[in-house]
């Protein structure tokens, strides 16, 4: 298949469960995730706000905070760029492009510091290759990183034998 069918059939796998679902679906998928060496020696991270088909995070973000992280989210800025924001609570948080709630925090370019970075995705093959949703920008992000650990997070079945990679797909350190 390639990447566009791809998409289509991880949307046809996660419309059979409901927002519930998927949410307890996620519970032992964050607790691996809270509980990787990575995540407890990182200083500053980098989360994703989840989307109602994604692995939620909502909770464990809050967490980080409590435990004192420097907890980065992306923010979309348009059709190709997106920068990183600190976030320090629940209040920090507006409806941004495509309905994701994203951060009003100082923007962060301190990229080097970022120590593990927490990514979605719409699949992920045994290589720690990574399908997005299409737009591209966590592959233009992630380069940027150059000292974090990259964790995809997905669900059972998101993650596939093989997956259509480019050469400007970027690779996961690790996939939970």
């Amino acid at each position: 298949m390639d990447k566009k069918d791809l998409r289509k059939f991880i949307r046809m796998q996660k419309a059979q469960f409901t927002d519930k679902e998927l949410e307890q679906l996620s519970l032992p998928i964050i607790k691996r995730m809270y509980a990787h060496p990575r995540v407890k020696q990182a200083q500053t991270i980098l989360m994703y706000y989840s989307l109602s088909d994604e692995v939620y995070t909502h909770e464990v973000i809050n967490t980080l905070v409590k435990d004192g992280k420097t907890v980065l989210l992306p923010a979309v800025l348009s059709d190709t760029e997106m920068e990183l924001r600190c976030y320090e609570g629940p209040q920090d948080l507006i409806g941004g492009f495509f309905n994701i709630m994203e951060p009003v925090g100082k923007t962060f370019t301190d990229y080097h510091q970022v120590d593990t970075a927490i990514i979605p995705g719409m699949a992920f093959d045994s290589r720690c290759n990574r399908l997005g949703r299409g737009k591209g920008y966590y592959d233009r992000l992630l380069p940027l990183l150059t000292n974090a650990y990259k964790l995809g997070v997905c669900f059972d079945f998101q993650k596939l034998p093989g997956i259509p990679a480019d050469e400007h797909d970027m690779k996961m350190d690790e996939i939970i």
